[in-house]
């Protein structure tokens, strides 16, 4: 039974995927112009680093264990 509902699953999931992997030249696809080396590094290297800064840095200021001493 529960082969026949992954099966199942599967199939309708290829068939709705298929009209994405349909090639088409004449529908006016431009990829338009490229990235130069700036934009490249901004957004492959800049954004990450700075998602990972901001979650560290919310992780750090949240942090509940580290309770300060009483004297």
């Amino acid at each position: 039974m529960r082969a026949g509902v992954v099966t199942a699953g599967t199939t309708l999931m290829l068939l709705a995927a298929s009209p994405a992997f349909a090639v088409s030249h004449d529908d006016g696809d431009d990829p338009g112009g490229g990235l130069n080396v700036a934009q490249t590094l901004g957004l492959f290297v800049g954004i990450p680093i700075a998602l990972f800064v901001i979650i560290a840095g919310l992780v750090i200021v949240t942090d509940k264990s580290r309770k300060q001493q009483q004297p």
